[in-house]
């Protein structure tokens, strides 16, 4: 494994604590600034809003100069948005804050999985950029519980320093390990728009909005569900983020594994698999042992999609993958905002706490029929899908 792939999990793991780190502290940012808890749930929304409009823009900036110095600069405002959190006075400073740290979001998974496929063999393309999510998941293992935890016993202001700190570490490792990558050539936002004509590419990102929205459904909510219906307490809530977390490795990984020769089918049973256990998951959130299961498999189904979507867009983007590569992450993302949005939507009708993971279940369902849509549509048009799928080689080299 190249060092480089480490510099970008590193990153990757700082970006990871901070969007999931929110959602365990909700309670605390909500009492302390005297909101409820679906007002707070807007810092998860505005987050996400704020890496589907920092993706593109951010990503045709970088067009402009080099990979690595892109990325560099992408940790440093990532930093500077988590120190804005942790010392804002209001809640509207706190959402600013929130959104300065989302607009490196998207570029970065974006360009760092061009950069992850770029330095291993073709046929191992999948497995680089799951590499790199890792780093998204592990964070999910041990910085977002730790964060829940520093943030519930010391206040959630020490752990928004401590996500800015490891930005900062983000940005020397990728200083140090990532290979100075020279801009590549024809890299013209023109061209970059481009992959946005293909139905596959747009296929892939809707599948990316329903898919991953129905994992945040459930998610967003997680520490009110579990104390108040499945009657865990407040401290447990960090070791079902662990969980959580745990799921999302393994998910990620097997992923990874299967998108290199297995792409279609990987979609198809994680998608499914997805949507059968959020709809399980209204009835096993009453059991805590079958609620910690669910929340398990809706990390692993649901990471399990990543790899697969993500390495999609990149082959049917053929020559152009940077912009579409960072506007699928902002579709992760999308899917992320309107999942919140709708889950804050359905506890404030009165529908309770587990209503949101009908609303997540039915997101996931609707991606599944996408991709099914999707290989439908690939079998009709063979030629034409197969045809420029040879282009990425002398375009990167």
């Amino acid at each position: 494994m190249p060092l480089a792939l480490l510099a970008l999990a590193i990153g990757a793991f700082g970006i990871g604590t901070t969007e999931f780190v929110v959602m365990g502290l909700l309670p605390e940012i909500a009492g302390d600034y005297g909101v409820s808890i679906p007002s707070a749930g807007l810092l998860v929304t505005g987050y996400a809003i704020g890496v589907v409009v920092g993706a593109p823009l951010m990503t045709v900036l970088g067009t402009r100069i080099g990979r690595r110095t892109m990325l560099m600069l992408l940790m440093g405002l990532f930093a500077a948005g988590n120190l804005i959190s942790a010392a804002a006075p209001t809640m509207g400073v706190m959402l600013a804050g929130r959104i300065v740290a989302s607009l490196a979001h998207g570029a970065f998974f974006g360009i760092g999985s061009v950069v992850a496929a770029d330095l291993v063999a073709p046929d191992k393309k999948a497995g680089a950029i799951a590499t790199m999510f890792t780093g998204l998941t592990v964070a999910n293992i041990v910085g977002v519980p730790l964060g829940t935890f520093i943030g519930q016993a010391v206040g959630w202001r020490t752990t928004f320093a401590g996500v800015a700190a490891l930005g900062v570490v983000g940005l020397l490792g990728i200083a140090k390990l990532v290979p100075a990558l020279p801009r590549p050539e024809g890299a013209h936002l023109r061209r970059e728009v481009t992959a946005f004509r293909n139905p596959q590419v747009l296929l892939a990102m809707a599948m990316t909005v329903l898919g991953f929205g129905g994992v945040f459904a459930a998610i967003t909510y997680i520490a009110p569900m579990m104390t108040h219906v499945a009657g865990y307490s407040d401290g447990a809530v960090t070791w079902l983020l662990v969980l959580f977390g745990v799921g999302m490795f393994l998910g990620n990984l097997l992923g990874g594994r299967f998108a290199d020769r297995r792409l279609m089918p990987m979609l198809y049973a994680s998608l499914g698999g997805l949507a059968v256990v959020l709809a399980l998951f209204t009835l096993t959130a009453h059991d805590k042992v079958l609620a910690a299961v669910s929340i398990l498999l809706v990390g692993a189904l649901g990471f399990a999609t990543v790899p697969p979507l993500q390495k999609r867009v990149l082959d049917q983007a053929h020559g152009a993958p940077t912009l579409a590569s960072a506007v699928n992450i902002g579709a992760f993302n999308l899917g992320n905002a309107l999942a919140a949005w709708l889950g804050g939507q359905v506890i404030a009708a009165g529908l309770g706490y587990t209503a949101p993971n009908w609303v997540g279940a039915l997101l996931a369902g609707a991606a599944l029929l996408l991709a099914v849509w999707s290989a439908a549509l690939e079998r009709r048009t063979p030629v034409r899908d197969s045809a420029p799928a040879a282009a990425p080689v002398p375009v990167h080299h």
